[in-house]
């Protein structure tokens, strides 16, 4: 797998600034050194875990915001909207219903479905833009 595009921790920042003055919240960080881990933990997959793939890494950008807690308010989220952002910038398309992502990042941040788990939602809620596109081009070819 080719390098992907990366989101930083001031990208991270700038989304929930942005989420918190959409949709109301308390401002501030708790730990910018939590935040700086959780956006590393992709990175880290993605040089050391076996074959990961963007909607791994997309599930540990996620995951790594919600159970580090790096803001006062809108950790679900701003870990929801990293996550998704990383895969629309690689190449995917987020397809599930508003009502399956908010169910699936609740039980994420309860524990109550693990990362691979989470995974497993990503991979049936998202398509690679590329294949729709081949395949398109391959029914136009049969006409």
């Amino acid at each position: 797998m080719k390098e992907p595009l990366w989101i930083d921790a001031g990208d991270a920042l700038a989304l929930h600034d942005r989420l918190l003055a959409m949709h109301g919240g308390a401002a501030g960080s708790r730990d910018h050194a939590l935040l700086e881990s959780a956006m590393a933990r992709p990175k880290q997959h993605f040089a050391y875990a076996e074959a990961p793939d963007i909607v791994d890494l997309a599930a540990a950008y996620t995951a790594g915001i919600i159970r580090s807690h790096p803001f006062i308010d809108g950790n679900k989220r701003t870990g929801f909207v990293v996550g998704i952002l990383f895969l629309e910038l690689n190449g995917y398309r987020f397809t599930a219903s508003e009502e399956d992502a908010a169910q699936a990042v609740l039980e994420l941040a309860s524990g109550k479905l693990d990362e691979a788990g989470y995974v497993a939602f990503l991979r049936t809620s998202s398509s690679h833009r590329r294949k729709r596109r081949v395949q398109a081009d391959e029914l136009s070819k049969k006409r």
